[in-house]
């Protein structure tokens, strides 16, 4: 029954995008008249109000159970997940921009639900639209069986090819970084009354692509330049696709448990450095799930050995830029963690062959943090140092090459 609706929610969604065309501007949601409640003994009803109806597509996820939504884009301004759930059958609700002109909303089923009935009904008159579904609960084998993303050239991965290899560069050509702004769309990062992770960290990525190529030697890009999901794979797909010689995620966490504040730098390492680090990159993997991406094909144990493999070479140069790193906004004022260098098991740091770096740039759970990464002058003094520790490590990386080859 779910794998029905899956396909012909899809099929609906593509069918009815004649009709969307005959509306314009972007889709909006009615908080107000928008819901998710118990129907019956343990199910659940879905009612979105739209003021228009768009294209859509819904399936369902394992591992945890999830129940994704997609959308031609929707503007979700007014909605919180607090008052759309109005009931306990529904763990979580997460809502936001996917890929640019499309949205995503993902319901943590906390158990496996199978959708017994999905409709549109879109008003002639007003063109005002009801997405109405219906879940019930089904055995967990059955459950597995149907769930699965659709395949979809516009949201997922190229499938492996053979690529030409980057042509040579020269020993001065200039450092090409890749820039990754944590999260966002659907996955905010960490949240504030006033302020959130994605937003807070794709400001200061532009800033500091600004300041490196201002600086001159650098060649950056961003891997998002907007407010958009990117899933992690991606991220390091991206950074690939880039050639790049660094690549440097950029976030700014929160924890609610303990005292955490300062800057800090982390490397890629299975045993975290501290209890800390280790719920940080549980924290940051969730965004994935919580995006709703399908992971149960990324397992490969063959590859992980391969990839630790190229590791072996790509870790000291990993390791002194991110040492290279602290220095330089140590020196700019910081403040830096007491232990500025940290080691933890984020999965966007697994690039085998590129060094790779996460930089937290404090906590939103620390007020002074969250003060200073508000301030614009705060920000431009570890953009510097960000630059200056780049540039320190260059010179001593390019000096060691020759070593290397030897």
């Amino acid at each position: 029954m779910s794998r029905f609706f899956s396909i012909f929610a899809l099929v609906l969604g593509l069918a009815g995008s004649a009709l969307a065309q005959e509306f314009s501007g972007l889709a909006r949601i009615d908080a107000e008249a928008s819901r998710i409640m118990a129907a019956g003994r343990d199910g659940v009803r879905v009612e979105l109000t739209l003021n228009q109806g768009v294209p859509y597509r819904l399936f369902t996820l394992d591992n945890p159970p999830r129940l994704v939504l997609d959308f031609q884009e929707v503007d979700w301004t007014g909605l919180s997940a607090r008052d759309l759930l109005q009931t306990d059958r529904i763990a979580q609700a997460q809502f936001g921009t996917y890929v640019p002109g499309w949205s995503r909303m993902v319901l943590d089923l906390g158990q496996p639900l199978g959708v017994e009935q999905a409709e549109l009904r879109v008003d002639p008159v007003t063109g005002a639209a009801v997405l109405g579904l219906e879940v019930q609960p089904v055995g967990a084998e059955e459950f597995a069986a149907a769930a699965g993303a659709p395949k979809d050239p516009r949201w997922d991965l190229p499938e492996p090819a053979q690529v030409v290899a980057p042509a040579p560069r020269g020993p001065d050509a200039p450092l090409r970084v890749v820039l990754d702004p944590g999260h966002g769309g659907i996955d905010p990062g960490a949240e504030t009354g006033v302020s959130d992770e994605k937003t807070l960290m794709l400001t200061f990525a532009r800033e500091l692509r600004e300041l490196l190529l201002r600086s001159g030697g650098f060649e950056v890009e961003l891997t998002r330049d907007g407010d958009h999901f990117v899933s992690l794979e991606r991220r390091i797909t991206l950074a690939h696709r880039a050639g790049a010689d660094v690549f440097i995620s950029l976030h700014a966490d929160s924890l609610s448990e303990g005292l955490a504040h300062g800057a800090a730098v982390y490397v890629l390492s299975k045993d975290a450095s501290d209890i800390a680090s280790a719920k940080l990159a549980e924290r940051h993997d969730r965004g994935d799930l919580l995006a709703g991406v399908d992971l149960s094909a990324t397992d490969d144990q063959v590859a992980d050995v391969l990839l630790d493999l190229a590791r072996q070479e790509t870790r000291p140069r990993t390791r002194a830029l991110a040492g290279a790193l602290a220095r330089g906004m140590a020196q700019q004022g910081g403040p830096m963690n007491r232990r500025p260098v940290r080691e933890a098991s984020f999965s966007v740091l697994k690039a085998a062959d590129i060094p790779s770096v996460l930089i937290e740039l404090g906590f939103l759970s620390s007020p002074r943090d969250l003060k200073n990464i508000r301030n614009p002058d705060w920000r431009a003094a570890m953009a510097q140092g960000i630059r200056n520790g780049l540039q320190n490590w260059r010179d001593a990386d390019r000096a060691k090459q020759p070593l290397v080859r030897n």
